[in-house]
Protein backbone atom coordinates (compact mmCIF):
# COMPACT_ATOMS: atom_id res chain seq x y z
CA UNK A 1 0.00 0.00 0.00
CA UNK A 2 1.31 3.44 -0.97
CA UNK A 3 0.37 6.33 1.28
CA UNK A 4 1.59 9.68 2.55
CA UNK A 5 4.29 9.62 5.18
CA UNK A 6 3.33 9.91 8.86
CA UNK A 7 5.57 10.89 11.78
CA UNK A 8 5.41 7.31 13.10
CA UNK A 9 7.17 6.14 9.91
CA UNK A 10 10.36 7.98 10.86
CA UNK A 11 12.07 5.05 12.68
CA UNK A 12 11.63 2.73 9.67
CA UNK A 13 12.68 5.41 7.18
CA UNK A 14 15.75 6.24 9.27
CA UNK A 15 16.70 2.57 9.48
CA UNK A 16 16.38 2.10 5.71
CA UNK A 17 18.41 5.22 4.95
CA UNK A 18 21.13 4.47 7.50
CA UNK A 19 21.63 1.05 5.90
CA UNK A 20 22.55 2.83 2.66
CA UNK A 21 24.79 5.33 4.45
CA UNK A 22 26.85 2.68 6.22
CA UNK A 23 26.95 0.01 3.51
CA UNK A 24 26.87 1.72 0.10
CA UNK A 25 28.05 4.67 -1.94
CA UNK A 26 24.49 5.36 -3.12
CA UNK A 27 24.23 8.32 -0.74
CA UNK A 28 27.13 10.66 -0.16
CA UNK A 29 26.33 10.97 3.54
CA UNK A 30 28.98 9.23 5.60
CA UNK A 31 27.50 9.26 9.10
CA UNK A 32 24.14 7.73 10.12
CA UNK A 33 21.36 10.23 10.78
CA UNK A 34 19.19 10.38 13.86
CA UNK A 35 15.43 9.96 13.85
CA UNK A 36 15.15 13.58 14.95
CA UNK A 37 17.15 14.73 11.93
CA UNK A 38 15.14 12.51 9.59
CA UNK A 39 11.92 13.96 10.94
CA UNK A 40 13.27 17.49 10.47
CA UNK A 41 14.08 16.67 6.84
CA UNK A 42 10.68 15.09 6.23
CA UNK A 43 8.89 18.13 7.63
CA UNK A 44 11.03 20.50 5.56
CA UNK A 45 9.60 18.86 2.43
CA UNK A 46 6.03 18.21 3.53
CA UNK A 47 5.67 21.70 5.03
CA UNK A 48 6.35 23.02 1.52
CA UNK A 49 3.69 20.68 0.09
CA UNK A 50 6.11 18.34 -1.66
CA UNK A 51 4.92 14.73 -1.83
CA UNK A 52 6.53 12.21 0.52
CA UNK A 53 5.28 8.65 0.12
CA UNK A 54 5.88 5.34 1.85
CA UNK A 55 5.20 1.81 0.71
CA UNK A 56 3.76 -0.25 3.53
CA UNK A 57 3.51 -4.04 3.45
CA UNK A 58 2.02 -6.05 6.31
CA UNK A 59 2.21 -2.97 8.54
CA UNK A 60 5.90 -2.39 7.83
CA UNK A 61 7.42 0.49 5.82
CA UNK A 62 9.58 -1.13 3.16
CA UNK A 63 10.34 1.89 1.01
CA UNK A 64 9.85 5.60 0.62
CA UNK A 65 10.23 8.35 -1.94
CA UNK A 66 9.75 12.07 -2.06
CA UNK A 67 10.21 15.19 -4.15
CA UNK A 68 11.85 18.39 -2.99
CA UNK A 69 13.12 21.66 -4.39
CA UNK A 70 15.87 21.10 -6.93
CA UNK A 71 17.35 24.56 -6.47
CA UNK A 72 16.21 27.49 -4.39
CA UNK A 73 15.90 30.31 -6.95
CA UNK A 74 12.31 31.14 -7.93
CA UNK A 75 12.73 30.31 -11.63
CA UNK A 76 13.30 26.66 -10.62
CA UNK A 77 9.97 26.43 -8.80
CA UNK A 78 8.47 24.07 -11.39
CA UNK A 79 11.34 21.61 -11.08
CA UNK A 80 11.81 19.09 -8.28
CA UNK A 81 14.41 16.49 -7.38
CA UNK A 82 13.25 12.98 -6.54
CA UNK A 83 14.66 10.56 -3.99
CA UNK A 84 13.81 6.90 -3.41
CA UNK A 85 15.08 4.26 -0.99
CA UNK A 86 13.88 0.70 -0.45
CA UNK A 87 14.59 -1.78 2.30
CA UNK A 88 17.30 -4.02 0.77
CA UNK A 89 15.03 -7.10 1.05
CA UNK A 90 12.54 -5.47 -1.34
CA UNK A 91 14.74 -4.22 -4.17
CA UNK A 92 14.07 -5.68 -7.61
CA UNK A 93 10.46 -6.61 -6.75
CA UNK A 94 8.63 -3.71 -8.43
CA UNK A 95 8.14 -1.66 -5.26
CA UNK A 96 10.35 1.16 -6.49
CA UNK A 97 8.48 1.40 -9.76
CA UNK A 98 5.12 1.59 -8.00
CA UNK A 99 6.34 4.26 -5.60
CA UNK A 100 7.91 6.37 -8.33
CA UNK A 101 4.88 6.10 -10.63
CA UNK A 102 2.69 7.45 -7.82
CA UNK A 103 5.19 10.22 -7.08
CA UNK A 104 5.33 11.21 -10.76
CA UNK A 105 1.53 11.34 -10.94
CA UNK A 106 1.33 13.56 -7.87
CA UNK A 107 4.05 15.86 -9.23
CA UNK A 108 2.31 16.09 -12.60
CA UNK A 109 -1.01 16.92 -10.92
CA UNK A 110 0.77 19.59 -8.87
CA UNK A 111 1.78 21.23 -12.15
CA UNK A 112 5.49 20.55 -11.76
CA UNK A 113 7.21 20.58 -15.15
CA UNK A 114 10.49 18.72 -14.62
CA UNK A 115 11.78 16.03 -12.27
CA UNK A 116 15.50 15.48 -11.68
CA UNK A 117 17.09 12.35 -10.24
CA UNK A 118 20.75 12.45 -9.15
CA UNK A 119 22.20 8.93 -9.19
CA UNK A 120 25.59 7.91 -7.88
CA UNK A 121 27.55 5.68 -10.25
CA UNK A 122 27.53 2.73 -10.04
CA UNK A 123 23.87 2.15 -9.20
CA UNK A 124 22.58 0.18 -12.15
CA UNK A 125 19.29 -0.69 -10.44
CA UNK A 126 18.41 2.99 -10.00
CA UNK A 127 19.50 3.81 -13.55
CA UNK A 128 17.25 1.03 -14.92
CA UNK A 129 14.33 2.12 -12.72
CA UNK A 130 14.51 5.74 -13.82
CA UNK A 131 14.99 4.89 -17.49
CA UNK A 132 11.97 2.56 -17.35
CA UNK A 133 9.91 5.52 -16.09
CA UNK A 134 10.99 7.79 -18.94
CA UNK A 135 13.86 9.63 -17.25
CA UNK A 136 16.81 10.33 -19.55
CA UNK A 137 20.42 10.94 -18.58
CA UNK A 138 21.30 14.59 -19.16
CA UNK A 139 24.64 14.96 -17.38
CA UNK A 140 27.53 13.18 -15.74
CA UNK A 141 29.74 14.74 -13.11
CA UNK A 142 33.05 12.89 -12.70
CA UNK A 143 34.66 12.26 -9.31
CA UNK A 144 32.46 14.71 -7.36
CA UNK A 145 32.17 12.57 -4.23
CA UNK A 146 34.53 10.42 -2.21
CA UNK A 147 33.35 7.61 0.03
CA UNK A 148 34.97 4.39 1.25
CA UNK A 149 38.22 5.49 -0.39
CA UNK A 150 36.71 5.74 -3.90
CA UNK A 151 36.00 8.70 -6.15
CA UNK A 152 32.40 8.62 -7.31
CA UNK A 153 30.54 10.01 -10.30
CA UNK A 154 26.96 11.30 -10.38
CA UNK A 155 24.50 11.09 -13.27
CA UNK A 156 21.58 13.51 -13.51
CA UNK A 157 18.43 12.11 -15.07
CA UNK A 158 15.51 14.27 -16.17
CA UNK A 159 11.83 13.64 -16.80
CA UNK A 160 9.72 16.30 -18.48
CA UNK A 161 6.17 16.00 -17.19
Amino acid sequence: MIRNVKPEDIPAITNIYNTYITNTCITFETEPVSEKEMERRMRSFTDKNYPYLVYEKDGKVIGYCYAHAWKEKQAYSHTAETTIYLHPDYTGKGVGSLLMKELITICRNAKLHTLIACITVPNEASVRLHESLGFRQVSRFNEVGRKFGKWLDVYDFQLLL
